[in-house]
């Protein structure tokens, strides 16, 4: 989305700020005092995914929400760094930049694979993650599928008929093929999104050079206490990827979260609050 454009009709627009650092323009959300609490959104999403726990995070911590490289409103004129491990790169500097001291990071789908990576390059203590996407695909998909995406974001017009018919309707079978079901103000912003060129291709470049290969062999180092929050009709990343990784990670747990999707903190915010608050 445009680095410019007015923020007045997106989630929680007061709290919204925009820094330059690195290769990257930086769409970030802060709010409340306290200890350092940072959210990464999913891939393909944004601040907008945290709209109803900023504000009650806040009451203990300094929440520190940002857009990913190349999506939401956080433009990046170098998608070489769009892979997980210069993505953290660029998230650890930006921190540092900013002063900030992550005591927990919190993470959504490909966010959780980002919140691990930077708990070691910031010595964050708790990572929460929400539908860890921390698997790699298996068989002729291990191949297959990075080599699809490598295509579309390597065809400048592949955002441009992705991003036709965008409508609301198309947005909620999106999201409820990921087995979760959100109301009307969260599927407009999603709206929004799909039908913006610069976010869709974002997303895809963040695809094309995404690997967890390093960070699944080194799992077993990471010194971090994590909670991972699993939806137990999540479909999109199922619930075992979530207790595999737990079982190979020091010092985890996994809670399941029945009759809840891949979005499941836009669909019970409440309730996913309620199990990571006496983590946090």
């Amino acid at each position: 989305m445009d680095w410019d454009r007015d923020l007045s009709g997106w989630s929680l627009p007061d709290l919204s700020r925009r820094i330059v650092n690195g290769p990257h323009r930086w769409h970030v959300q802060i709010a409340g005092d306290g200890p350092d609490l940072l959210l990464l959104p999913g891939s393909g999403a944004s601040t907008h995914t945290w709209r109803a726990m900023i504000p009650e995070l806040a009451k203990t911590h300094r929440v520190i929400a940002l857009d990913l490289p190349g999506q939401g409103f956080t433009q990046s004129p170098n998608a070489k760094r769009s892979g997980l491990e210069e993505t953290a790169e660029d998230i650890a500097a930006l921190a540092q930049a900013e002063g900030w001291q992550p005591a927990a990071i919190m993470g959504h789908s490909a966010g959780v694979a980002i919140a691990l990576r930077l708990s070691q390059m910031l010595g964050t203590p708790r990572i929460v993650g929400i539908n860890p996407a921390l698997d790699t695909f298996d068989g002729v998909a291990g191949w297959l599928f990075p080599f699809l995406a490598k295509l579309l974001a390597a065809n400048p017009f592949t955002a441009n008929l992705f991003t036709l018919g965008a409508s609301k309707s198309r947005a909620r079978r999106l999201i409820e093929g990921t087995g979760s079901r959100i109301g009307d103000e969260g599927l407009g912003y999603y709206t929004r999104l799909i039908a913006d060129r610069g976010h869709v291709n974002g997303a895809l470049q963040m695809m094309a050079r995404w690997s967890l290969d390093g960070l699944l062999r080194d799992l077993p180092e990471i010194d971090a206490e994590v909670l991972f929050l699993t939806g137990a009709n999540d479909t999109a990343v199922p619930p075992r990827v979530a207790e595999e990784a737990a079982a190979r990670l020091p010092h985890a747990r996994v809670i399941r979260l029945e009759g809840l999707g891949h979005l499941a903190h836009e669909e019970d915010p409440e309730r996913v609050l309620s199990e990571i608050r006496p983590f946090l």
